[in-house]
């Protein structure tokens, strides 16, 4: 039985990092199982800074 993970991003916030980070078109072809470990770790580290830019501008 398969089950499915809730996502915390939004795909429109997954969308802009995959784009400014550079993997945008592997996701495109692959969909977001084909990106690496290693970029989603960045694209999470990129979330949280600029949660804390809008924390600290709040």
């Amino acid at each position: 039985m398969s089950r499915r993970r809730r996502s915390v991003m939004s795909d429109e916030l997954k969308t802009e990092l995959a784009k400014d980070l550079g993997f945008y078109d592997t996701v495109e072809r692959e969909g977001w199982g084909g990106i690496k470990a290693k970029d989603a770790g960045n694209m999470v580290k990129r979330a949280i800074q600029l949660a804390e830019e809008a924390a600290r501008k709040s």
